[in-house]
């Protein structure tokens, strides 16, 4: 008779249980997706590839994070994998910095904000349902950017992705990419303005 001592011991490992994929983490991932991505469409099929490349890579996952951190890491690889293939058909040309029309909010002398180009405080209102509006009209904002903006801005102040790393991503030079940058920054404020204000 076995013992309660002979009992396997537990090796903190997860298991892999693709029967249960949809049902557990269907939602979540797609509303990481669609965080991320311009358009609800592309993070249904990109939520459907991660469950297919997981499915098919399933014998290479060691159980060393749960299955929902796997999962969202081959989901956020394929969201890398879009912004690369949006960014390579984008133009790639973007001008120098110096040529970009700043001085509309930008004062010459000393690169204030123009008082007429000031942003306005936003009035941010602590509670559930103002934060949930605000995010909203974020990613609408968002949505609007040229593909290549998206990427770059998705990259740096969602992901959390490095500099170095985004331009070898997207394939830009670092100039190129802090005017992407400045650009979207101007853009995402001229919209959250316009639209929450």
């Amino acid at each position: 008779m076995k013992k309660e001592t002979d009992a396997i011991p537990f090796t903190g490992r997860h298991t892999a249980h693709p029967e249960n994929w949809a049902a557990k983490y269907a939602d979540y991932l797609f509303r990481y997706a669609a965080a991320r991505v311009s358009d609800r469409e592309k993070a249904r099929d990109l939520v459907q590839d991660t469950f297919l490349s997981a499915l098919e890579n399933v014998a290479g996952f060691e159980g060393r994070s749960s299955e929902s951190t796997w999962l969202t890491a081959i989901l956020k690889n394929k969201i890398i994998d879009l912004y690369r293939k949006q960014s390579s058909v984008m133009e790639r040309h973007t001008e120098p910095l110096e040529k970009l029309t700043d001085h509309d909010f930008f004062e010459a002398g000393n690169g204030h904000w123009n008082e007429a180009f000031q942003p306005k405080e936003f009035g941010m209102q602590n509670d559930t349902i103002s934060k949930k509006e605000f995010a909203r009209i974020l990613q609408t904002c968002m949505q609007k950017l040229p593909a290549l903006w998206f990427s770059a801005f998705s990259l740096k102040h969602m992901e959390g992705e490095t500099s170095e790393k985004i331009c070898t991503s997207l394939k830009i030079s670092p100039a190129n990419f802090w005017v992407i940058m400045h650009r979207s920054k101007l853009n995402l404020r001229a919209c959250l303005q316009k639209n929450w204000l």
